[in-house]
């Protein structure tokens, strides 16, 4: 098919990476006509335009999906005035799952408005080591289950005076508990043993305290094992003893913080993927940011956005095709090649191919 000059956009209005430059696509019910899932695709800005279209290609190695492309972040703020047009944001709405990358400065008007547009009351994050990876805690294998929806990223703040600003925490029992009663499927699920409520109840007594009891209450009534640590003594015993820990419970703001540490402990941000589900879709990008220092040399590392896609499609319904992804992801970390991060030579299509390769 002849593609048109420039950015790579076919005649047709896609691109050579299956996503649609038109916007095109099915945004009702989510399926398309064909029954065929509908993923949007919006690869934001920095090194988000380089990995997300590599996941693009491993999806569709492994699947029939329709995916449709749209823009967000700093680079449609400036050419707009919108950081998240609203076409964006009603396709994340429909679509049966959306692949995100990362947004710049401009990150706050974009992915919370995002989770919100696909329901999300829970960010899952795991954070294990890969075989292969120089990593410090080559042992660890934690699951970060993190509330999604309020929290100090309510986005309640205030300038009361020239010298006085303000940051409201709203924890509400219902999003607590909600959060709790999925953390109890999730371990159950996967026969896991049990999970860890992390916390500051000792200081944020109303606030942290209604989230600790709202989700062992939920624990207690399902007959799951929980535990609860302190965050700050967590973040130390999970640098020290890894393997204490396995499922981690926790707030919105400490969830983001906590998961960027293990992410150190097992070879860096490009290897955490992340899911935000909700109720009947979900949104799912690699934890790491833009990477300004490094977009467009082409050498950022696709791993943790390709193991978002595995997610993506494991939600969906297709367990085979994630353990396909993992597994060829899991095999080139080992035997290489690997991202500059990583300590190698190979650009993000040199890793990308040889995912592909495995599948």
């Amino acid at each position: 098919m002849t593609e048109a000059p420039g950015d790579g956009t076919r005649a047709d209005g896609s691109r050579a990476d299956g996503t649609r430059a038109d916007g095109g696509g099915s945004h009702g019910a989510g399926d398309s006509d064909d029954g065929v899932p509908e993923i949007a695709v919006i690869e934001g800005d920095g090194i988000g335009r380089e990995v997300v279209p590599a996941a693009v290609k491993v999806l569709d190695a492994v699947g029939d999906y329709e995916f449709t492309a749209a823009a967000a972040g700093d680079a449609v703020l400036d050419e707009t005035g919108e950081a998240l047009p609203v076409e964006t944001y009603d396709l994340a709405a429909a679509a049966d799952a959306t692949l995100f990358g990362a947004a710049g400065e401009s990150a706050a008007d974009v992915i919370l408005p995002l989770r919100e547009a696909v329901g999300s009351f829970v960010n899952v994050r795991p954070a294990r080591a890969y075989p292969g990876v120089d990593a410090l805690r080559p042992e660890m294998d934690l699951v970060f289950l993190r509330e999604n929806t309020e929290g100090v990223y309510a986005g309640h703040e205030d300038r009361l005076a020239d010298d006085v600003s303000t940051l409201t925490r709203v924890v509400t029992e219902s999003a607590s508990r909600r959060l709790g009663a999925f953390a109890c499927e999730y371990v159950a699920e996967r026969d896991r043993d049990g999970f860890t409520v992390v916390h500051k109840a000792n200081v944020m007594r109303e606030t942290d305290g209604r989230f600790r009891d709202a989700v062992l209450a939920e624990a207690e009534a399902a007959g799951v094992d929980a535990d609860t640590a302190l965050m700050d003594a967590f973040a130390t015993r999970v640098c020290l003893d890894p393997d204490r820990f396995d499922v981690i419970v926790c707030p919105n703001l400490a969830g983001d913080v906590l998961s960027d540490l293990a992410a150190g402990l097992v070879g860096g941000l490009g290897l955490l993927p992340s899911a935000n589900l909700g109720p009947e879709r979900g949104l799912f990008e690699p934890v790491h940011g833009t990477a300004p220092d490094i977009a467009g040399e082409g050498v950022a590392n696709p791993s943790a956005t390709i193991l978002s896609a595995a997610m993506l499609v494991e939600s969906l319904g297709d367990a085979d095709a994630a353990a396909r992804i993992r597994t060829a992801v899991e095999e080139v970390l080992s035997d290489g090649p690997r991202t500059p991060d990583l300590g190698g030579a190979a650009t993000t299509a040199d890793v990308t191919d040889a995912v592909l390769a495995r599948l």
